[in-house]
């Protein structure tokens, strides 16, 4: 018997992170292990009137499968394919199933082959990034995901249902009162053991991820000045993922609004290498504030991560101009801090929270 969770999270996606109208067109980025979720997702909008655009990989990530990305000569790999762009000018929506096989693929391909695939991709990702379209992205419980969080298939899947079937509403009136507390102030402090950091806000009206964006949502987000960030920052309870690689113990010191100095305890040659990739790979694209009550423990997968309660994650990089933020890059490295255990978050000088709970 098919697990009723299923249809539920295909309801969520389909009625309430999307609201698919009729005769829309919908582009669904899948893996093909995520099968049951995929066919899910199809009856619910077919139920709409709408039209299912299926893109499945065997990688299970982004819009490229890993043999293509490994094969490409250079000068295919760094445009996007023509077609995939007039889709992309199309489309009415995009849901994205990441469902991974294996988390350490991307591994193999070289780092700058890998740049250029990035920029190669911003054509296709400007609509969602300016939040021209609704999209949302989601994870399939795969093995891999599982591995990565030290748990089994079946437990994953338990933590992935109770972190995305929710009550929406109520946690957006929650995250809500947040967003007003920060849109009245200029600057955001963090205080921590290691990590003292300064970032403006000021004229940057936060946004709210209640499910419409990610599944799980659980986030308030901001893109800071671009030039205002001083201070430094350590990652020291968690270890920073990106592109499937993992780098510990982060340390990134601003000034000016960019990384000036930056080092790890491993991984330090990716990290620096991901910091050159461009020009605004140095500066902050966003400031997040952890809120999803369902997300307690570090699962080695962003997507969740970056929404426990009583953390901060910063993102280097590209900026969604829906914050207003106004950064360009290739990169958007989420890293989160953990401020559950001594840390410290100020308003204009008010500590609003503390050890992860909220003063207001």
């Amino acid at each position: 018997m098919a697990d009723p969770r299923i249809d539920e999270y295909a309801r969520l996606l389909v009625e309430y992170s999307i609201d698919v109208q009729p005769g829309w067109q919908v582009a669904i980025q899948a893996g093909t292990s995520s099968r049951p979720l995929v066919e899910a997702i199809v009856r619910r909008i077919a139920a709409r009137g709408a039209y299912p655009l299926l893109r499945l990989t065997f990688s299970g990530q982004g819009f490229y499968d890993q043999a293509w990305l490994e094969s490409a000569p250079d000068d295919v790999l760094s445009r996007s394919a023509p077609i995939w762009v007039h889709e992309a000018e199309q489309l009415d929506a995009l849901i994205s199933v990441d469902s991974p096989e294996n988390t350490s693929a991307p591994r193999a391909v070289p780092q700058e082959r890998m740049a250029m695939y990035r920029e190669s991709v911003l054509p296709l990702v400007e609509r969602t990034r300016t939040n021209e379209i609704p999209w949302v992205i989601c994870q399939w419980p795969t093995a891999a995901l599982a591995q990565d969080a030290g748990m089994d298939t079946a437990s994953f899947a338990e933590f992935l249902y109770g972190s995305v079937l929710l009550d929406w509403e109520i946690e957006s009136q929650k995250m809500q009162r947040i967003k007003e507390r920060f849109d009245r102030a200029s600057e955001v402090r963090i205080v921590a053991e290691r990590t003292d950091i300064a970032l403006g806000i000021e004229g940057r009206e936060g946004l709210i991820d209640d499910g419409h964006l990610n599944m799980p949502g659980g986030e308030v987000y901001f893109g800071p000045v671009e030039d205002a960030t001083e201070g430094e920052i350590a990652y020291s309870e968690f270890p920073a993922n990106y592109l499937g690689r993992e780098v510990t113990g982060v340390r990134l010191v601003f000034s000016g609004g960019r990384v000036v100095e930056a080092s790890a305890e491993s991984g330090e040659d990716f990290l620096l290498a991901t910091l050159d990739t461009d020009e605004g790979a140095r500066v902050l694209g966003e400031l997040g504030i952890g809120c999803n009550p369902g997300i307690e423990r570090y699962m080695k997968n962003t997507l969740f991560d970056e929404k426990i309660a009583g953390t901060v994650h910063l993102a280097v990089g590209n900026s969604y101009t829906s914050s207003g933020g106004r950064n360009a890059s290739a990169v958007h490295w989420d890293m989160v801090k953990d401020l559950r255990s001594g840390g410290e978050l100020h308003l204009d000088g008010e500590v609003v929270q503390k050890d992860g709970r909220w003063l207001f």
